[in-house]
């Protein structure tokens, strides 16, 4: 009876949560010195701004790891408590749900949300995989190369969304020829068995045991078939969740983190330079993704497949029946794609009319157009101006191609020519509101918003400072092995929580930890980014992960074994991006002089 004891409390466990983790952490913030002398009491009066401040970031903290209540309502907690508690005013605290940052992020989606309304990215995913081929090898390689370019500029849920059904497809197409050409082999090898019993000597004694083509036994193949079909599926389902999580390390706006860095870079560090804009953060993060995406790509390959050169690759051998079939679902899904639409061309070209105005804003080896048409541009212009322009013209522009009505029409076509009139010159345009505002993940913008009021709070109180002052010892340990631990603890801890919550957790710490021991802030904030992204081990880790594991193909234990190594993957490969091209993309050699002055604010 004693085990079955805590079920009936964990009916109580949310209430318990909200409840009691305010007030065991209340002695927290009412804590003060009882000394009377006016210096004690200014100093008291700082560390309870400090003490206040953590009291709310700890409350979150457990809010945001345990999910008692949505992510987006912890995120707005700072509105109310921290005019409560004296630690900032409400307006300044409003201002950081709507930034600078989290408008390029809002801009970056409105755009993805019009190329996954027109399928413009399944297009593209179709055409790759096509171009690529449908060898074993060649197959995974594409499904990954695709999704992860994919997730680089939408969300990596709606990218795995689109491409597992694709995956399912052509697994599902493979596995019914390869039943259709087995009950082939079956009937023709049970022919040939007959016709040779026919053609024995009827008084022969010894049994005559035939196994057709000399193979082995059908029931040891079939087994042997299935586990390896098994292992495919796995592979294959598998590749599409790593390669969503890799692909949005790769641009700024590909997953949330990245935006928690860019953000609370321009909080504690207001006169960085612009050190992390579009351009800089993709030298940086697109080779790792490459790396990575190699790399995971060998380990399901050794894991699921086995690393057989012929077999995978399909040198000097023709096209099975199995991969012809996968070819002609995917010829098929392409059909019915049909030519390319007039909307798909427009999003297409304001998507790389984007992707051209954040590159060449502010490149750094030489002036970007913001600088060039505009009078310091560089101070006013940010990768947000450009973002919320394309998304304007997506709102303007037509999805259907205007038609021009002569004025002098004939008689017979008077209806027509009437009807015509009466329609306006543009049509519908690519985006409709409606469509954004159900699209939108909405609580993201809020997530954002709540960690930089957080980070905001924590550098005016005095919080981060004191962070810092504490981490002073860590001086006399070599960087690189720093950036390399606190890599490991946010790999495994994003595997329970939300990445956007940790990064926004762990970032101001490793901000205030840095200064202290005076190294470069993103030499041990860029590797805590990239590591938030890094939940591979378990189906509730992120969203790609709860979708592919609700197909059914991959057990818990799968997931896991297959996570660790591409957890210490990703910590290798970004441990060496840190430490080679890194370090003259960022400057990370020195501690910058941004960062002294912010300190001594």
């Amino acid at each position: 009876m004693a085990p079955t004891c805590p079920r009936p409390l964990l009916r109580y466990r949310s209430f318990a949560i909200l409840l009691f983790a305010p007030l065991l952490l209340l002695p927290l913030p009412i804590t003060m010195p009882t000394r009377n002398s006016f210096l004690c009491l200014y100093v008291s009066s700082i560390i309870l701004q400090e003490a206040k401040c953590a009291y709310i970031i700890i409350i979150m903290a457990v809010y945001w790891c345990t999910e008692v209540i949505p992510l987006a309502v912890t995120s707005l907690m700072p509105v109310v408590f921290f005019p409560l508690l004296g630690v900032q005013s409400s307006k300044s605290v409003c201002l950081q749900y709507l930034n600078d940052t989290n408008m390029l992020f809002v801009g970056g989606l409105i755009v993805a949300i019009s190329v996954e309304r027109w399928n413009l990215h399944k297009r593209i995913a179709l055409r790759v995989l096509l171009i690529l081929g449908v060898k074993p090898a060649l197959l995974m390689l594409g499904f990954m190369i695709v999704t992860a370019f994919l997730s680089m500029w939408i969300s990596n849920t709606a990218t795995t969304a689109m491409m597992v059904p694709i995956v399912q497809a052509v697994l599902d197409q493979m596995d019914n020829t390869e039943n259709d050409v087995t009950m082939m082999e079956q009937a023709t090898g049970q022919t040939n068995t007959v016709i040779e019993l026919e053609e024995k000597n009827p008084s022969d004694p010894t049994p005559v045991q035939v196994i057709s083509n000399g193979q082995v036994p059908d029931g040891t193949r079939s087994s042997e078939e299935k586990k390896m079909k098994k292992r495919i599926c796995k592979g294959m389902t598998l590749c599409v969740c790593y390669a969503a999580s890799i692909g949005g390390t790769a641009t700024l706006t590909g997953t949330g983190p990245n935006m928690v860095l860019k953000g609370q870079m321009n909080q504690l560090y207001p006169n960085n330079n612009d050190v992390v804009n579009f351009a800089s953060w993709f030298a940086f993060a697109f080779p790792n993704m490459i790396l990575m995406l190699v790399l995971a790509w060998l380990w399901l390959q050794c894991s699921f497949m086995g690393f057989n050169f012929k077999k995978s690759w399909g040198c000097g051998t023709v096209r099975t029946a199995k991969e012809k079939a996968a070819y002609n679902v995917l010829k098929a899904e392409m059909k019915k794609l049909g030519p390319i639409s007039y909307a798909e061309f427009n999003v297409l070209v304001m998507f790389a009319l984007l992707v051209l105005l954040w590159f060449s804003r502010h490149p750094g080896f030489v002036k970007g157009w913001a600088s060039r048409l505009f009078p310091e541009g560089e101070k006013y212009i940010t990768d947000s101006a450009p973002a919320v322009f394309i998304a304007l013209l997506l709102f303007i522009l037509p999805a259907n191609k205007p038609k021009f009505i002569g004025w002098n029409s004939s008689m017979s076509d008077t209806e027509q020519a009437e009807e015509d009139i009466k329609k306006p010159f543009l049509s519908a345009p690519l985006l409709d509101w409606n469509v954004v505002q159900r699209k939108m993940p909405w609580s993201i913008v809020l997530l954002l918003g709540g960690g930089f009021a957080l980070a905001d709070a924590s550098a005016n109180s005095g919080l981060s400072a004191w962070l810092g002052h504490q981490m002073t010892p860590l001086g006399s340990i070599p960087p690189w092995s720093i950036a390399t631990v606190l890599s490991l603890i946010i790999a495994v801890f994003t595997e329970c929580t939300s990445n956007v919550a940790t990064a926004t957790l762990f970032l101001p710490v490793f901000s205030s930890m840095a200064t202290s021991v005076k190294i470069h802030p993103l030499y041990v904030m860029l590797p805590g980014t990239l590591s938030a992204s890094f939940a591979f081990m378990l189906p509730v880790a992120t969203p790609p992960n709860a979708i592919v594991f609700s197909y059914g193909h991959i057990r818990v234990l799968d997931m896991v074994r297959s996570g660790i190594v591409m957890n210490i993957i990703g910590v290798f490969c970004v441990t060496l991006a840190i430490n080679t091209w890194g370090r003259p993309i960022f400057e990370l050699d020195a501690f910058p002089t941004w960062a002294n002055c912010t300190t001594n604010q």
